[in-house]
């Protein structure tokens, strides 16, 4: 099964820096567009998340069907999804 995945790097106050679809699966129209919204949706998740609890990388914090979202936060608060 091919497999496709989404890096994207948000700074503070939500503002995207990067991103970058990554894998071998045949690219769907919708596919950017469904990974932003997946990942927009998770930054509420993630805002909560970073300030409860020491951890630097957050595994699993939002699916939506077979599509998991993880999150490494820095000592900046800059997220990489």
């Amino acid at each position: 099964m091919a497999n496709t995945a989404c890096f994207m790097i948000v700074a503070r106050n939500d503002i995207p820096i990067y991103e970058a679809e990554v894998g071998s699966a045949a690219k769907r129209e919708d596919a950017a567009q469904l990974h932003q919204f997946i990942l927009h949706a998770a930054l509420d998740v993630v805002q909560d998340l970073a300030w409860t609890t020491s951890a630097m990388f957050l595994k699993s914090v939002d699916r939506f069907n077979d599509l998991v979202v993880s999150v490494y936060v820095t000592a900046g608060h800059i997220l990489f999804f």
